[in-house]
């Protein structure tokens, strides 16, 4: 149920500071990229963190031009995805209601005063007055993107046109949050965005920890969701590289004290899958890029190494099982099980969540419990999803 925003308004006189309340990973356009022109985008993002004010960050981070913005309202919405009566703000940039994100940027909207929700919904409306050639965005949302027909439709819902299933020019939310708030961003590949998960529902594994922490009490923390499906740790797959994207969509979020890195299964299983046919030529093409153990470990030292520069933590997440996953092979189990024994025991990082332990099937350890994958032995189901949060030691997160 949706608490009424007026009854959520922090002390005005206690100390805040701006944490990301929601986040995604953008990915460079592919050759079936969406693009829009003359449309309204509607957007509805489930917020972790609540707050006194609000901001919006859009991103052209891979855009080719400009991209002009006609106009952009945020509003709070129920479950039944109805605005909530007096929350509708428009959105400004410099005072101004337009504004021009430059090739390669992102654009930071002005603060709204605004009593915010912990795990509030929001609906972020944006019009596009102009080409905006294949947008930048996050691939796989598991949500819907309302597009409109011509025109601008940010004063309130519209009947969508067409429905996108990524998220367009949309990089994060913060929240002004009161007392010693802080962000902890999940960085990882499709596992970490959620695939596998309901539709919708808000069942990523990032988002039930949000819930875990907001039901604590206490500390206040943001979780950012910066998984990207496809995505690997050294070589570029579905998106830049973790290596190449760490600055972007981690360094660049607001206060923040935790990372949590989950991601390698991509890595290994590309490497060592016993592909057959088109897909095996493919593989051959892919050989300057595949990796093993060894160099797994070296990029995780330099993913610990600089974000220790910037006084963040790192906790290190297991590779989970997937026996039986498409690029499954014993050739990546071994390797799997290498990294994982360097995470449980090198001490490089600063804590380590077992997620290979939380999700693996008793009878057979490299496998995934039935219950716990979606079908496909690789991504988690709700109830996957759940045990890997609740493997998580909240008392770390003081």
């Amino acid at each position: 149920m949706f608490v009424p925003v007026i009854a959520l308004a922090f002390s005005a006189t206690a100390e805040a500071k701006w944490v990301a309340s929601w986040a995604a990973g953008s990915i460079p356009p592919g050759p079936k990229a969406a693009s829009f022109s003359n449309q309204t985008l509607r957007q509805v993002v489930r917020l972790s963190a609540g707050g006194n004010a609000l901001r919006v960050r859009f991103t052209n981070a891979f855009g080719a031009t400009p991209l002009a913005i006609g106009a952009a309202r945020i509003v709070f919405v129920g479950d039944d995805g109805k605005e909530i009566a007096g929350t509708a703000r428009e959105l400004t940039f410099g005072g101004a209601r337009t504004a021009t994100m430059a090739r390669g940027a992102p654009l930071l909207s002005d603060s709204v005063k605004i009593a915010v929700p912990a795990r509030a919904r929001m609906a972020i409306s944006l019009y596009l007055p102009g080409d905006t050639g294949p947008c930048t965005c996050h691939n796989n949302a598991l949500d819907d993107t309302q597009v409109s027909g011509p025109g601008d439709f940010t004063a309130g819902p519209f009947e969508p046109a067409a429905i996108v299933k990524d998220r367009a020019f949309l990089a994060s939310v913060d929240v002004d949050a009161p007392g010693d708030a802080a962000t902890v961003v999940a960085f990882g590949d499709s596992i970490t965005n959620g695939t596998g998960s309901t539709w919708g529902g808000n069942r990523r594994w990032p988002d039930q920890l949000a819930d875990r922490l907001s039901a604590r009490g206490g500390r206040v923390w943001g979780v950012a969701n910066a998984g990207i499906s496809g995505n690997r740790v050294l070589g570029d797959g579905t998106g830049e590289s973790a290596l190449t994207r760490l600055d972007r969509d981690v360094f660049s979020l607001p206060n923040v004290k935790t990372l949590i890195l989950f991601e390698g299964i991509n890595d290994i299983g590309r490497s060592y899958a016993h592909y057959q046919g088109e897909a095996a030529e493919t593989q051959r093409l892919l050989q300057g890029r595949l990796t093993d153990a060894a160099q797994m470990i070296a990029a995780y030292r330099q993913i610990i190494d600089r974000a220790h520069q910037h006084d963040i933590k790192v906790f290190g997440a297991t590779i989970a099982p997937f026996k039986g996953a498409s690029y499954w092979s014993p050739e990546g189990e071994a390797a799997r099980q290498e990294i994982n024994r360097f995470i449980r025991t090198s001490g490089a990082f600063d804590a380590v969540f077992d997620f290979d332990r939380a999700l693996a099937d008793p009878a057979d350890p490299a496998s995934m419990r039935a219950d716990y994958h979606s079908g496909d032995h690789l991504h988690g189901s709700d109830a996957g999803y759940t045990a890997v949060v609740q493997s998580i030691d909240l008392k770390l997160f003081r």
